[in-house]
């Protein structure tokens, strides 16, 4: 009779934790989220330029990058040509 039980209330713990989680999963998965979008709004909604000014929409702004200035003394290294050899 023990063994009957136990089987029981194994089987009604495992069904009742089931229907719990099928409740409870999409309310945490929900807050989850909303709490993520907070973060990220939070750390990348008050976005700043590089130079510090605020750009409105609709406004436009060119910024040029410095021109790269290439090192001739850089030695790349001897170009060897391979052949194929049948």
């Amino acid at each position: 009779m023990v063994l009957l039980q136990t089987i029981l209330i194994v089987i009604l713990v495992y069904y009742g934790f089931k229907l719990l989680l099928k409740w409870l999963a999409p309310k945490l998965l929900n807050y989850a989220v909303k709490k993520t979008s907070e973060r990220f709004g939070q750390q990348f909604g008050n976005h700043q330029d590089f130079d510090g000014r605020q750009h409105h929409e609709g406004e436009t702004t060119i910024s040029r990058k410095p021109p790269r200035r290439s090192n001739p003394s850089k030695k790349v290294g001897e170009y060897i040509d391979f052949e194929e050899i049948d």
